[in-house]
C-alpha cells in the first residue's frame, strides 16, 4: 500500500480518520539510531506505527520496533506527542489519517537487524550522517526533540 504525506499543503484532501500510533528512537550504545526505509514511500524514518486494542502503549512500540526491524526495544521515556492536524497521510485504500503519533525513546535489549514487509532497509545511523538521509520533516522533528537530552518535558503540539 503507497502513502502520500501532506504537511500545511492546500491541496491534501481532508482526513477521515485518526489513529494513535507511535514512534521509536532507539539508540544503541555507540549513540547510533536505529532508521527504517519505509516501503510505503521509501522515506527514512523512525521504526513505529498504530495502536492495536488490547496492548499497553509501551506493548505499541516494543511489538512495532520488534516487527520492522528485529530489533528487541526497551522504552526508556516519551519524548513528543505529535498532532499537527496540516499534516496528513493519504493511503491507497482511501484512507486519509490525521497525524496523532507519541515518539518514544528506547534502547536496544536483543535482536538482530533484518527487514520486513513494511521495511526495504534498516540502519544503525550515526548522528552525524541524519542529514544525509530523506527523512520528512514531522520525522525530522521526532528525532531533534528525542536527541535534545536537556529537554525537561516532552513536545506537545
Amino acid at each position: 500500500m503507497g502513502r502520500i504525506d501532506y504537511l500545511h499543503d492546500p491541496k491534501a484532501p481532508p482526513a477521515n480518520s485518526v489513529v494513535p500510533s507511535v514512534v521509536a528512537f532507539v539508540q544503541n550504545d555507540a549513540d547510533e539510531v536505529l532508521l527504517i526505509r519505509r516501503s510505503d514511500n521509501g522515506r527514512w524514518a523512525l521504526p513505529g506505527g498504530g495502536h492495536d486494542a488490547g496492548e499497553s502503549i509501551s506493548d505499541t512500540v516494543v511489538r512495532e520496533v520488534w516487527e520492522e526491524t528485529g530489533i528487541k526495544a526497551e522504552v526508556i521515556d516519551m519524548s513528543g506527542i505529535y498532532t499537527d492536524p496540516g499534516h496528513v497521510m493519504q493511503y491507497d485504500d482511501g484512507e486519509v489519517r490525521q497525524q496523532f503519533s507519541i515518539c518514544f525513546r528506547a534502547r536496544p535489549v536483543g535482536g538482530e537487524v533484518r527487514t520486513s514487509d513494511e521495511t526495504t532497509e534498516v540502519r544503525w545511523v550515526p548522528p552525524a550522517d541524519l542529514s544525509a538521509f530523506d527523512i520528512h520533516p514531522t520525522m525530522r522533528l521526532r528525532i531533534q526533540h528525542a536527541m535534545d537530552r536537556a529537554r525537561t518535558a516532552p513536545y506537545i503540539g
